[in-house]
């Protein structure tokens, strides 16, 4: 549908159609599982990524596999054989004025990276709403939480600079509960979805930007899939809620669950790290928990321990922050810093998350010296080749 076309006949695809919404979702790996399900909607999406990604999406389509009950194989859904349109763009390739809604899909860090950050600004002026489906809140959705003091956490932040401009009436935050993973061994532009749950959004402020939401989370739901001679419903819902403070439902997981992979000399999967010692994991989710309450989460907003532990079950896979401090990343999402410093706050502390943060603080600084020790290697190594 989209093969082959240029950044310009993208945009003029994108506003052919006003009947459809326009979707922007800044990253183009666990941002294509909203696209695909946006998609069979019948909604036009364009992914930002980097220049070989986008060649290949364009060229290729995205390929999002959703896993099937009763054992069999996982149902892979071509998004060049929806209603809807998926294409890609650069960061600077993007008019943000073009579109109903942006999507922040990226990891936290990526927002400060050359070009995405200037798409951010353009983005923070346009005005236009702002879903984030990240494990770190956007500063400007914290600061719709009432009595927060969001200037201590501007610390937890790889660029906390990137938010200034964002107007927090059009910011807010969907809990990205679907797990989802690219295969080593396949092309970028394929997905994986290990845990196909739904995305938990809090309303925006404005009642207008709201009310797009619940019209993408009727259209998403009604969408059937067609195979063979029948129509089924594919798996991963957008579910818009009347409360605020539903996504923080996520954090109690994220400090049971995907910090607590990360071990002083190497990372151990979700389903280990919950299960290994249920007590103790039970006693840090509720911990958490405890401290979304005194935020204003109501027990309605939140999910009991034994959902969640029955969920980690399938997680036979370390956390994607766990994966990346092992694999040398020098920033990750500090959703566990966040919630020690909000916790200070409230005059709370937890042991359990200290040594979190402790681990992760130690394995970046390691990857950091690391970096900054191959730099002068690399360097002379560079010389040597010239002098030769």
């Amino acid at each position: 549908m989209l093969r082959g076309m240029t950044p310009h006949s993208l945009l003029d695809a994108v506003r052919r159609h006003p009947g459809r919404h326009r979707v922007l979702i800044l990253g183009a790996s666990y941002g294509s599982l909203l696209a695909t399900k946006l998609a069979m909607a019948g909604h036009d999406v364009t992914l930002v990524c980097t220049v070989v990604t986008a060649a290949l999406v364009n060229r290729a389509g995205t390929r999002v596999r959703f896993p099937v009950k009763g054992g069999e194989p996982p149902l892979e859904v071509d998004s060049r054989e929806l209603p809807g349109e998926i294409g890609a763009l650069t960061p600077g390739e993007v008019d943000p004025g073009a579109y109903d809604l942006v999507v922040l899909g990226m990891q936290e860090a990526q927002y400060g990276a050359k070009g995405v950050r200037e798409l951010m600004g353009r983005v923070a002026r346009s005005r236009k709403p702002c879903l984030a489906i990240m494990n770190m809140p956007p500063l400007p959705y914290l600061r719709r939480i009432p009595g927060l003091d969001t200037g201590p956490l501007a610390a937890c932040y790889a660029d906390p600079g990137v938010w200034e401009d964002f107007d927090p009436r059009f910011v807010t935050l969907a809990s990205p509960d679907p797990q989802a993973f690219r295969p080593a061994d396949q092309p970028k532009n394929v997905l994986q979805v290990g845990l196909a749950t739904n995305f938990k959004a809090a309303p925006f402020e404005s009642r207008e930007a709201t009310a797009l939401l619940r019209r993408l989370e009727a259209d998403i739901e009604a969408a059937l899939y067609p195979l063979g001679y029948e129509e089924v419903a594919v798996p991963v819902k957008l579910k818009v809620h009347d409360s605020l403070f539903v996504p923080l439902a996520k954090w109690p997981m994220l400090m049971a669950g995907n910090y607590r992979c990360i071990r002083r000399d190497d990372m151990i999967a979700i389903r280990d790290a919950v299960h290994g010692d249920v007590d103790k994991s039970r006693r840090v989710y509720e911990w958490v928990g405890a401290l979304c309450a005194r935020l204003g989460a109501a027990a309605e907003d939140l999910v009991p321990f034994e959902k969640y532990a029955k969920a980690a079950e399938g997680l036979g896979k370390p956390s994607s922050a766990a994966r990346a401090l092992f694999g040398g990343a020098e920033h990750i999402e500090r959703v566990d810093a966040l919630v020690a410093r909000i916790a200070r706050q409230h005059g709370l502390r937890s042991a359990v998350l200290d040594e979190i943060v402790g681990l992760v603080d130690a394995r970046l600084a390691r990857n950091r010296a690391a970096r900054r020790e191959a730099a002068p290697a690399v360097a002379v190594g560079v010389l040597a080749a010239g002098a030769a």
